[in-house]
């Protein structure tokens, strides 16, 4: 099975759901790093889910989970945009606990005083950040508690995930408390709920013109003070592990500045 996302509904039903297989976009991200086995469990797991979520906005741009915490795991971040562009990161100590691990329970209740951010960025309009408490025992449990106070639509989430590939299902109950909310279902609603297939896949928004857009930002005396200790400047990406080069001639002239 390729990686993809699929649609589904359930005619004279107001129930919609989507399905999520992640496996060759997933073992490249866990490829750029040295994860330990249950790190690998907890970004697959935050892949489907970002997929899964995604699929349920109507616009362009991308929605990502972020993890913060305190301990020996720091952070992780996993991020989908409309293409079905899927990245992850993750960053943490050694620890033994994290060498085993069924699911994200794992880490989760390994986590000092964690909090979860969904942010969600259209390419257009306003951002918007949720604020999720991790105090269920898996990521799919803290997801369908933000939909059941936040968004208020009756949602069910599974999440699994290894080594190798992972997988999800959202399920969601639709509106018809009354006629009118049974009519917007009926003709809004399922018309635009036909099943089909998206193609998800690894991709990362990196480039060097991003990373003339930082230099520019810290300005031309951060500039001349990293080409002491480092010429040319070198920038990586934590993501995809691409090398980005400035020149000192490059770097000063974002700057509209010379050599001297």
């Amino acid at each position: 099975m390729s990686d993809l996302r699929q649609r589904f509904f359930i005619e004279d039903s107001p129930v919609r759901g989507e399905v999520v297989h992640l496996e060759e976009a997933l073992q490249t991200i866990l490829a750029q790093r040295d994860y330990a086995p249950a790190v690998k469990i907890l970004l697959g797991e935050m892949l489907t889910a970002t997929a899964l979520l995604a699929s349920t906005l109507k616009i362009k741009g991308r929605i990502s989970l972020q993890i913060q915490a305190s301990g020996t795991f720091k952070w992780a971040m996993a991020e989908c945009n409309h293409l079905g562009e899927v990245r992850a990161l993750a960053d943490y100590e050694e620890d033994p606990h994290f060498l085993v691990g069924e699911d994200s329970s794992t880490i989760l209740k390994s986590l000092v005083s964690p909090v979860l951010f969904i942010n969600i960025e259209p390419e257009f309009g306003e951002r918007y950040q949720g604020i999720v408490p991790l105090d269920k025992e898996n990521l799919a449990g803290c997801l369908m508690q933000y939909y059941d106070l936040s968004a208020q639509i009756p949602t069910r989430i599974v999440l699994a995930s290894d080594h190798q590939r992972a997988g999800g299902l959202l399920i969601q109950l639709l509106p018809r408390n009354s006629e009118e909310e049974q009519r917007r279902v009926d003709e809004d609603l399922w018309p635009r709920l036909t099943p089909e297939t998206e193609a998800l896949k690894f991709g990362c928004t990196c480039s060097k013109e991003r990373c003339a857009v930082a230099l520019q930002q810290i300005g031309v005396e951060s500039i001349r003070e990293t080409l002491e200790f480092q010429n040319p400047i070198k920038m990586d990406c934590q993501f995809c592990n691409s090398q980005y080069t400035f020149t000192a001639e490059e770097a000063l002239g974002l700057c509209g500045e010379h050599l001297s």
